[in-house]
């Protein structure tokens, strides 16, 4: 049985991780030199694909973090 404090808990966790994997994203692909992909004179759209990406890998990477978590407190119920 979940309790509301549990539910919170998971809440807090996974806003957490998704921010913490996103600015390790964010940080991350800034070795990659993305100006040399995009046409001159778009540095707003640019910027704008960057947050997108950084977005879209860093919720990834976190949601894979959170659902191994996840099995992992699962396991004790093999033995149970």
């Amino acid at each position: 049985m979940i309790d509301g404090m549990d539910i919170g808990q998971q809440a807090l966790i996974s806003i957490i991780s998704h921010l913490i994997f996103i600015g390790f994203t964010f940080w991350a692909l800034q070795a990659l030199h993305f100006d040399k992909l995009l046409s001159a004179g778009r540095v707003f759209q640019a910027r704008i694909l960057y947050i997108f990406l950084t977005i879209a890998i860093g919720s990834s990477v976190s949601n894979f973090f959170l659902d191994y978590l996840h099995w992992s407190r699962q396991l004790q119920y093999i033995f149970k």
